[in-house]
């Protein structure tokens, strides 16, 4: 690991540690990250060092811009994620200028955070498939306890539409799901 790396993973968890929302007696937002991080060094192993720091910053800071502020409703919420998206992306981005990366790579993390080139980019993609695992993996129960199963349906739906093909057949491989929600991920 290069040490500029080092110097912005260890803020980016210096900053989520302030996260007042606890899981599992941590921060949400640290634990979170390291979770990232950890499904990203399993599904990627090769990442570029921009993809390994946005899969980390992917909720840096976020109990910062709280969901309550935004009004109601799918626009509100689409509103919410764009302003999160943004706020990722500009601390990262400072992390990054501080510890020497240089524009293009500090770019190339920002498009990441944004989303900016789903499926079309691959580190972009790589991101949000490391995204929709770390979501199946560990908070996919929880939030399936308190939707229904409509709803439910439709958020799997739109997570392997989000997935690139190769991601879907991992979850297929990997996760025991009912066959109502495991044919979304088949192609």
């Amino acid at each position: 690991m290069t040490e500029r790396k080092q110097k912005v993973l260890d803020a980016i968890d210096t900053a989520n540690s302030a996260d007042p929302t606890q899981e599992d007696g941590r921060p949400a937002a640290l634990l979170y990250g390291e979770r990232m991080s950890a499904e990203l060094d399993r599904l990627f192993p090769d990442a570029s060092e921009p993809l390994q720091i946005a899969a980390r910053g992917q909720h840096v800071e976020r109990w910062k811009l709280a969901r309550s502020e935004y009004p109601e409703g799918r626009a509100g919420y689409l509103a919410w994620r764009k302003a999160q998206a943004e706020h990722h992306a500009q601390v990262v981005a400072e992390l990054m200028s501080e510890a020497g990366y240089d524009q293009a790579e500090i770019d190339a993390a920002r498009r990441m955070l944004r989303k900016q080139g789903i499926k079309r980019d691959n580190d972009v993609q790589a991101l949000e498939d490391v995204i929709c695992f770390v979501f199946l993996k560990w908070y996919f129960a929880p939030f399936a306890t308190k939707h229904s199963d409509e709803k439910i349906q439709r958020i799997v739906e739109k997570t392997a539409r989000k997935m690139s093909a190769e991601a879907r057949r991992r979850v297929l491989d990997e996760f025991d799901l009912p066959e109502d929600l495991a044919s979304a991920f088949k192609d």
